[in-house]
């Protein structure tokens, strides 16, 4: 995105941002409404995880976004993600297990939403803390087959922070 002007960037980030938030209902609405999946509280907890981290990709891109209206701008709210990637892995832990705990102890299969939502939270984790998982355009999926995964966004602004 170097060959970008600062302006398409700042509305591509505001863009981003709307879209996280606004996927928190649908992560919603497609299994328990439209998909009927009981409100059990594994499948809770594994919804809950996902909206935790697609807040905190809406964070990320709103603070990204304030960064670049000036140079040397440092990234606001980095030690607030610092410790939110930490902590995010003790939750992710610990929902992921009780919604293995919960698949193991049902045999109707109601938990295996949570599960999945569970692990959904994960891979977002990965994907905002640690390398990027998720390809958002085509020129992210030539720099992948080329070069693998690459680190992720905030990870980079967290190792500069």
């Amino acid at each position: 995105m170097s060959h970008c002007s600062r302006a398409w960037l700042r509305r591509h980030l505001k863009t981003l941002a709307a879209l996280e938030l606004c996927n928190v209902p649908v992560q919603f609405v497609i299994p328990f409404v439209v998909l009927g999946f009981p409100l059990t509280p594994p499948n809770l907890v594994g919804f809950a995880l996902v909206a935790l981290l697609l807040v905190q990709g809406t964070g990320y891109w709103v603070a990204k976004r304030v960064q670049l209206a000036g140079p040397g701008i440092p990234l606001p709210g980095a030690r607030v993600f610092a410790a939110l990637r930490l902590l995010n892995v003790l939750l992710l832990v610990c929902g992921v297990l009780f919604a293995l705990w919960a698949v193991a102890d049902t045999a109707d299969g109601g938990s295996i939403p949570g599960l999945a939502l569970a692990l959904s939270a994960v891979s977002e984790h990965v994907n905002y803390f640690h390398v990027q998982l998720k390809c958002g355009s085509t020129e992210d999926l030539r720099r992948l087959r080329k070069n693998g995964l690459r680190r992720a966004h905030l990870a980079r602004d967290l190792a500069r922070a």
